[in-house]
């Protein structure tokens, strides 16, 4: 059964910070396989984002689908993802959210709550970015078990020989490395100001 990851999208516009997640999911997931939804604004983003997949101006809330093909990915969700409980499930639903610190629960607010006909999985109780949360439910999908997985939390970025940007999230480490869009490095080293 060929997996759709769903990304709804939750915050007010499409921020650049989201466009480069976006475009590293689709990178991890193939083009095929990703849909973005609740793209309501009309922009040359927007545009830009059906380069990565297939793009939705309603809420995934609204979209017929089989409710026992869902997953939604929530932390706050009370089981855990695994292999076998993938195999399960046709659509993976993340909440396109840029992430706050302290975390302030906004997939269980903002999505979770409103489909509670589907199922609710979580890939460990710690908050990581969109593209990173995608990439550890594909492995899981593809039957790499969490526990099995390695991470390391925080991410360290220095800027220039005094600065250092801290993102306090949860990264996959793959071959040795924290895993990190390679674009979205560059764009936090040219950004002024955050």
């Amino acid at each position: 059964m060929k997996q759709i990851y769903i990304i709804e999208h939750l915050d007010f516009k499409l921020f650049p910070w989201c466009m480069i997640e976006y475009k590293h999911i689709s990178q991890t997931v193939g083009k095929k396989n990703l849909w973005f939804t609740n793209i309501k604004q009309k922009s040359e983003k927007a545009e830009v984002l059906k380069k990565y997949g297939k793009v939705f101006k309603e809420s995934v809330r609204d979209m017929v689908l089989n409710k026992n093909d869902i997953c939604v990915l929530d932390p706050k969700a009370n089981k855990t993802l695994t292999p076998s409980d993938a195999k399960r499930f046709r659509y993976f639903v993340f909440g396109g959210i840029l992430g706050d610190y302290p975390p302030k629960k906004r997939t269980e607010k903002l999505l979770s709550k409103f489909m509670p006909k589907s199922e609710k999985r979580n890939i460990g109780k710690k908050q990581f970015s969109t593209d990173n949360a995608v990439y550890v439910a594909w492995k899981i999908a593809n039957g790499e078990s969490l526990e099995k997985m390695e991470f390391k939390n925080k991410f360290e970025l220095p800027i220039n020989k005094v600065e250092t940007i801290i993102l306090p999230y949860l990264y996959p480490v793959v071959r040795g490395e924290q895993r990190i869009s390679r674009e979205l490095v560059q764009f936090l080293k040219r950004k002024k100001g955050f």
